[in-house]
């Protein structure tokens, strides 16, 4: 393990308010769902999913159910190889065994989890990388009827819509969808729902619509909730 590499399990709840860090920061999703915004881009840490954070990147999270991820801290250069315009993945196939083994290690004091776990962890990322690479070029023969889609989630701000959601409605895998949302769309697939959510609160409130009421349709958890949102899209 390198001077600058520490691995441990985290809990995440609510916000601590964005930061950032001078080195690599992995997180791999265990157990619950975490939502980021990283460098302006909105993404997803479920079970089984994972995020590299590059260096300098501020980020703000978020867990209204509580999760669990396994946390590296590195200044290893090879995770420069592994954070990419397409901030959070599937997990490669070798590193979410891995990850399982290496977090219930850590809860049992096992002190070579500690030692060896950051090295595996860069080891089967970067193997699994190639496969990557080939679906992502697959996935671009695929047309997404981005306006249609569009349709269908204004009619689901009822619920806490995610990216499996998105993927499910267009035939794609949650992967898929995410590098496709990137490639066509500029940003993250929570960032673009982000979005679409925002502009029908905002089409709704220029109709006079109390923000309550629109707090309500939108899905938001509160009219403050709504009101913090505007502000942010306001300030940007």
């Amino acid at each position: 393990m390198g001077a600058a590499e520490s691995l441990s399990l985290r809990r995440y709840g609510a916000s601590p308010g964005s930061h950032s860090h001078n080195h690599f920061q992995i997180l791999l999703g265990l157990s619950g769902a975490l939502d980021l915004e990283v460098a302006g881009h909105g993404v997803r840490v479920a079970p089984g999913g994972g995020c590299v954070i590059a260096p300098g990147d501020r980020h703000d999270f978020e867990s209204s159910r509580g999760s669990v991820c396994l946390v590296l801290d590195s200044a290893h250069p090879g995770w420069a190889q592994c954070a990419s315009a397409q901030l959070t993945t599937a997990l490669p196939t070798d590193a979410l065994p891995l990850a399982h083994y290496l977090a219930s290690a850590l809860q049992q004091g096992r002190p070579l989890a500690q030692t060896h776990g950051p090295a595996l962890l860069l080891e089967a990322w970067l193997a699994g990388s190639a496969p990557h690479t080939s679906l992502h070029r697959s996935t671009r023969q695929r047309t997404i009827d981005w306006p249609a889609l569009q349709r269908w989630a204004a009619l689901q701000w009822h619920r806490e819509l995610n990216v499996a959601d998105l993927a499910a409605q267009v035939h794609l895998s949650p992967s898929q969808f995410a590098a496709r949302c990137r490639e066509d769309q500029g940003m993250g697939a929570m960032a673009w729902l982000r979005g679409q959510r925002l502009a029908q609160a905002r089409l709704l409130r220029g109709t006079g619509m109390a923000v309550a009421e629109v707090a309500r349709r939108t899905g938001y958890r509160s009219p403050s909730a709504l009101t913090a949102a505007l502000r942010r899209a306001e300030d940007h």
